[in-house]
């Protein structure tokens, strides 16, 4: 069973009476569908529903949730979420620690299940600490396969969309509960099927180059590369254009190496099969 420990990690714990009605009316996230010993992905929006932070919650006893996110947003994250409390009967507290075990395949009996794996039909359990004893490298790789992108690494925070990640494949967004920050703009773009960037795997003919490069077809940019594992590797793409390059022959490089692009498989999601003239997001 791999199990890995990943560093840069961060916790904060919402608790109280109001904790699930707060954090209900404010997240992505659909609360009272989310099971004892489940993960599932979230974010707070903008008012223009892109994604301010992004986090993975859970339930930590009852009336509280635990909140993983990255050491670099906490602060903030923390500072949002008491902006928003007023007069809400929640306590809000930074868990102390820095770091996350994550395995899979026989995932530990002990740790809650990530969600967004669970979508692309593999097992993956993960708790805070320390505990892992291979290289977290091997996590990269599982997640690159996997199609599930990661802010900071794969996109930056303020610029994307829900939808340019998946949230509303991977159990992140819901179109059911009631409002929540920036929840109309994402709601067009389900009902009006405009979501247009998508996150790819990417496989290389040779090793792929550093994250950032950005992919190229017919000499114009059609995303960007993220994270990165030898020859494969992820992107959000415009999947319009992606597939007119598909279409026409033409290739796809990062940086001279030329390059193959995916939807990933469980997504059930396809390239736009003619041309669409649709602003970019």
């Amino acid at each position: 069973m791999p199990s890995v420990t990943l560093s840069g990690r961060a916790f904060l714990r919402l608790s109280g009476k109001d904790a699930e009605p707060f954090l209900q009316s404010l997240i992505t996230t659909d609360l009272p569908s989310l099971t004892a010993g489940e993960i599932r992905p979230g974010a707070l929006l903008t008012p223009q529903g892109k994604i301010f932070f992004d986090f993975l919650i859970r339930r930590d006893g009852a009336d509280a949730f635990l909140l993983e996110t990255t050491e670099d947003q906490r602060d903030a994250l923390l500072k949002r979420l008491t902006m928003y409390k007023l007069r809400a009967a929640v306590d809000l507290a930074v868990v102390e620690g820095n770091e996350a075990t994550v395995s899979w395949d026989d995932a530990e009996d002990d740790a809650a299940r990530d969600a967004r794996f669970a979508k692309a039909g593999i097992a993956v359990s993960r708790r805070p600490g320390d505990g892992g004893s291979d290289d977290p490298v091997l996590y990269d790789a599982l997640r690159i396969a996997a199609g599930l992108p990661e802010a900071g690494r794969d996109y930056p925070l303020s610029d994307a969309f829900p939808h340019d990640v998946l949230l509303d494949l991977s159990g992140g967004l819901s179109f059911r509960k009631g409002c929540y920050v920036g929840q109309e703009v994402v709601s067009r773009m389900q009902h009006r099927g405009t979501a247009r960037r998508r996150p790819v795997t990417v496989t290389g003919e040779s090793a792929l180059p550093a994250n950032g490069t950005e992919l190229m077809a017919g000499g114009k940019p059609i995303g960007t590369l993220g994270s990165v594992s030898g020859k494969q590797g992820l992107a959000i793409v415009r999947i319009d254009r992606a597939a007119d390059a598909m279409r026409a022959g033409t290739p796809i490089t990062a940086d001279g190496v030329t390059v193959t692009v995916a939807l990933p498989s469980w997504t059930g999601l396809a390239f736009p099969e003619e041309a669409s003239e649709v602003p970019a997001q």
